[in-house]
Parts: structure tokens; C-alpha cells; sequence
């Protein structure tokens, strides 16, 4: 009886280690990977992701509760959003805010709202989701704004923002901050994306063409004027066949359906890409990406895109080691992400960020640059040139439903491992390894 009490434990440990990579959480009742992830967002110091389950968890800086789990401390892990353990569809984060869209269509924000951009009817910060003023239904789509405002797409193709409105970001025909949606002007219909940068803001509509109002002064509007305008305004010059667009503080960029990109606006240390350092007023082609870019994402001063092989390349400044290539230096052509060259479904950068994240076709996520706020997510608050893995796994579950391998090791050196059911269902062996003589 013991020798196949020992056979069987040795089969149950021999499937544990085959079937759990190191820093996975496992379910014991289901024995599936929770780790699943399916959307990711980043704000100025702190970043969010949506699991695949729907629920949310955030990271990094919260210093005005943009963490959204009832405190204003950093947290250099992820931590879940109160009330929102599930039932999330998206997700987007602003400087210090962030904002997400429910299963009912519904809108809810926390985090910092000194121009209201919570949507709440208040100027009060909340550290946790608060719901946004006559958005209970029918939003599809969320944009945060590094400048402070907020925009929500509806599920019939209107746009409506809300929050700080000084250079007409709103789009209402004003220069007046709102804490309550106000519709944006000419977009009753027809918009299918909208992205909000630092003082702009851009819609994607379904004929392929481009919309942007707020700041214009360097360009971002891409209508070939430095002038701001309070309602929206055409992007000139723009290719046939836009199917994505992103936004960061003081430049745009467009995807088009054939993998290429084309940015305008400002553009220190060659930004949108074509090998210059001028403010482009209307839209210009980066070199290099002529069909190989299926996602785009914008930061304060670099740009990133996903090809088509699952790659992520960067290009822009790199003080922080934001480019990814394992070094500091500034590249106006884009660069490839080292250890990053395939297998990638998706990268988030925020206007005033200066560090990225891509996640992984396997549900993990990466995150590399400056991470003053902890917003790279691996525990500590240095910044890396090369991509480090966010740590979910540091968050353990409840021991009642599930065990937490680190490392393949749990506290004071044990393996975790799970006994045979019918055996000890809920309950972890704890093996100390012996050591050997050396």
C-alpha cells in the first residue's frame, strides 16, 4: 500500500511539473491557468489589465486612486479594481485615471478629477469606480486622456467626452471643462474608434477617414494648421484605408489596412519615424513599415508598432530604455524588441509615458522602460531596457480554491504541490529538497 501511495504521488508530482511553468497560478478545482489576459492599458505611471474572466486588476502609481482598490498607495503588482472582479469589456487609462466599460454597456472611472474627468457630476478624486453621469448603457468603446478628459464611443457610433476642455478636446464648440458627457459636434453617427491624447482628440470613422479636435499647436490635428479647434476637423492628405489610429501628447499616427503607418504632429528625436526631427503638420509615412504593422501605440516621445509576425518595434526617445533594445540611445527608425520578435498580440504606450507593455499570445504581459510608479510591474521600481514580465503571480488566491507555486518554490523553500484527488482535494504536500554535498 505505501509503495503505490508513493507511486501514485510521484505520477501527481511528475504531471504537476510538466503541466505548470514557474510563476503560474493555478486553479486546484479546475487545474486551468488563471493567468488569462485579454486587453492591456497604460497611464502615465500605472497600467491596468483585463482578464480573460472579466475582471481588472491595476499597477503601479496611485497617488489620486487611479488604482481603483480603495487606497491612494503604489502597488508594485497587480491589484484587483473593487467591484470590478468581472463583467469588464475594456479598459483605458489616462494620466491619473482610468475608466472601463461594462457587460451592460455601462461606463465607471476613479482615480484623479480635478477637471472631471470622471464623469460623475463632481471634481472629486475616488479611489474607486464611480459611475459615469448618463452612461448606464450602450457604450462600446473608452478613451483616456492624458490632458484630463475622458470619451466613450456608443454603440451607434456617437462620441460624447467629458472633463478638462482647454483646448477644445471635447468637441462641443467650447473651451468649457464639463464632469458630465457632452456630445461631440457632427459625430451623432458613424465613428468606429476613438483614441484621446494629450490635449486632442481623434475619431476613426467607418468609411475609413479621420477626424481630430482640442490642441492643435504642433501639428496633431493633422489638417496642415498649428490652430486648435473646439469641434472636429479632417485629417488631410491621409491614405485609403485606415483601420486603427492612436494618440499620444502632441502627435497621431494611423494604421492602414495594408500594415503600413502614417503619423503628424510633433517630432523630437524623430517620432513619427521618417528619419527627421520636424513637426509635421499633415500626415507622413514611417520608412520601413510599408506592410508589416498590424497595432500602433503612442507615448510621450516614441512610437511602437506590432507586426504581423507577433514583433514589437519601437522608435523615438529612449532615456528611459522605452525603445525596448536593451540600450538608452535615441533611434528616429524603428528598432526591434529584444526578446520580443514574435508571439505578441497586442502593445499599449500612454501620452505622457515613457514605457511600454505588449501581451503575449500565451495571456502574460511585458512592460519595459521607466518605472518610477512601479507601472513595469515586476516588483520593483527600476527601469529596464529590455522587457520584464509583470507579476500576477505574486498575488496569491485564496488557499481554499487554488496554490501559488514562486518560482516552483513556496515560502522557506517548498514546492508546492498538489496531492491526488481523492486523496486530500484542497489541501498542498510540502517537500523540502535535500540538500547535496558539493
Amino acid at each position: 500500500m505505501r509503495r503505490w501511495i508513493r507511486t501514485a504521488l510521484a505520477s501527481a508530482i511528475l504531471a504537476w511539473s510538466m503541466a505548470v511553468q514557474p510563476g503560474s497560478v493555478v486553479s486546484a478545482s479546475t487545474g486551468d491557468a488563471v493567468r488569462t489576459i485579454s486587453a492591456i492599458a497604460t497611464g502615465t505611471s500605472h497600467a491596468c489589465a483585463l482578464m480573460g474572466g472579466g475582471g481588472l486588476k491595476c499597477w503601479g502609481g496611485n497617488g489620486s486612486g487611479q488604482l481603483g482598490d480603495g487606497t491612494t498607495t503604489d502597488s508594485l503588482t497587480p491589484v484587483d479594481v473593487s467591484g470590478l472582479t468581472s463583467g469588464v469589456t475594456a479598459v483605458a487609462a489616462g494620466e491619473s485615471h482610468t475608466c472601463a466599460v461594462t457587460s451592460g454597456g455601462g461606463v465607471k472611472c476613479w482615480g484623479y478629477n480635478e477637471a472631471g474627468q470622471l464623469g460623475d457630476g463632481t471634481t472629486t478624486q475616488s479611489s474607486v469606480p464611480v459611475d459615469v453621469v448618463g452612461l448606464a448603457t450602450g457604450v462600446s468603446a473608452i478613451a483616456a486622456g492624458v490632458g484630463g478628459h475622458t470619451c466613450a464611443l456608443t454603440s451607434g457610433g456617437s462620441v460624447k467626452c467629458w472633463g478638462n476642455n482647454g483646448g477644445g478636446q471635447l468637441g462641443d464648440g467650447t473651451t468649457t471643462q464639463s464632469s458630465v458627457p457632452v456630445d461631440v459636434l457632427g459625430l451623432a453617427s458613424g465613428v468606429s474608434a476613438i483614441v484621446a491624447g494629450g490635449f486632442q482628440t481623434c475619431a476613426l470613422t467607418i468609411e475609413g477617414g479621420v477626424n481630430c479636435w482640442g490642441y492643435g499647436g504642433e501639428g496633431q490635428l493633422g489638417n496642415g494648421s498649428r490652430s486648435q479647434s473646439s469641434v472636429p476637423v479632417d485629417v488631410v492628405g491621409l491614405p485609403s484605408g485606415v483601420v486603427a489610429i492612436a494618440a499620444g501628447d502632441g502627435r497621431t499616427c494611423a494604421l492602414t489596412s495594408g500594415g503600413g503607418i502614417t503619423c503628424w504632429g510633433r517630432n523630437p528625436s524623430g517620432l513619427p519615424g521618417n528619419g527627421t526631427t520636424t513637426d509635421r503638420l499633415t500626415p507622413v509615412d514611417v520608412p520601413g513599415l510599408a506592410s508589416e504593422a498590424i497595432a500602433i501605440a503612442v507615448g510621450q516621445y516614441h512610437t511602437c508598432v506590432l507586426a504581423s509576425d507577433g514583433g514589437v518595434r519601437c522608435w523615438g526617445a529612449n532615456f528611459g530604455g522605452q525603445l525596448g533594445d536593451g540600450s538608452t540611445t535615441d533611434s528616429p527608425a524603428p528598432v526591434d524588441v529584444l526578446g520580443l520578435t514574435s508571439g505578441m498580440t497586442a502593445i499599449a504606450a500612454n501620452g505622457y509615458s515613457s514605457y511600454t507593455c505588449a501581451l503575449a499570445s500565451g495571456g502574460g504581459v511585458r512592460c519595459w522602460g521607466q518605472n518610477k510608479g512601479g507601472q513595469l510591474g515586476n516588483g520593483t521600481t527600476a527601469n529596464s531596457s529590455v522587457p520584464v514580465d509583470v507579476e500576477f503571480a505574486s498575488q496569491e488566491p485564496p488557499a481554499t480554491d487554488s496554490v501559488e507555486p514562486r518560482g516552483q518554490e513556496g515560502r522557506a523553500g517548498f514546492p508546492l504541490l498538489p496531492l491526488l484527488a481523492g486523496f486530500a482535494t484542497g489541501c498542498v504536500v510540502l517537500v523540502r529538497r535535500r540538500q547535496e554535498s558539493r
